[in-house]
């Protein structure tokens, strides 16, 4: 579905991915693990076009990804990133209309995100700035979802979350992992990760240098210890 391949990407002049392929199949959530700072934020912010290719090809569903960010979102990915990125001046519905206004006719609705996170239907009148963390987080997935992705890219969800909120974004996730949805998940939460994921990929310097199952990395202590200091 998704298909880096000898891809090269970075910072200005600093280089962070030194070609790197990995493939996300449909119908699958592909985990990509890795240490701080290893590249796979910046994994993805390549393929969303936040960053330039600087060699190598990026595609989707077997056509060449386009370069722009909205671009990318057009041709059904959808982006939540760490920083979740929501406006933090517009009220909780304000934000989700402008999603679902520019993706009129999506399968996703303001009524079925809201059946799917019912703390937003309590708040759809607070704004951003207003929210906590975790329904922060539901109003970034929710907004993500309303662009009727057929891929759904996640950037450490749980990042600075409680573990109650943590296990309640796990378990939207895997209803819509059972509903079909493809998605690609960024994660330090090892278990988190792995108790979702299909396929699993380690980066590190910019690399992969691990790919296989949640229960082969679950059994694998040298690659944890390796590569993710676990």
């Amino acid at each position: 579905m998704l298909e880096l391949t000898n891809v090269s990407s970075g910072y200005g002049e600093t280089q962070v991915l030194y070609d790197l392929s990995v493939t996300a199949k449909a119908g699958r959530v592909l985990a990509v693990l890795g240490r701080n700072g290893a590249g796979k934020s910046t994994t993805l912010k390549t393929v969303m076009g936040l960053l330039p290719t600087r060699s190598g090809a990026i595609s989707f569903d077997g056509a060449t990804l386009p370069g722009k960010p909205y671009e990318v979102a057009k041709a059904g990915i959808g982006y939540v990133p760490e920083t979740r990125d929501i406006f933090p001046s517009l009220t909780v519905r304000e934000n989700l209309d402008l999603a679902a206004k520019r993706f009129e006719g999506s399968d996703w609705t303001i009524e079925r995100v809201v059946e799917l996170f019912p703390r937003l239907g309590e708040r759809m009148s607070n704004g951003g700035t207003q929210l906590s963390g975790g329904e922060q987080q539901m109003l970034a997935i929710a907004r993500a979802l309303l662009m009727n992705p057929r891929l759904l890219i996640l950037d450490e969800p749980t990042e600075g979350l409680a573990p109650v909120i943590v296990q309640q974004i796990h378990d939207k996730l895997m209803e819509l992992k059972r509903g079909g949805l493809s998605m690609v998940l960024v994660e330090q939460n090892f278990g988190f990760a792995t108790s979702l994921a299909d396929d699993v990929a380690i980066v590190s310097k910019g690399q992969i240098v691990w790919t296989g199952s949640p229960a082969e990395i679950r059994a694998d202590i040298e690659a944890q210890h390796r590569w993710l200091g676990v």
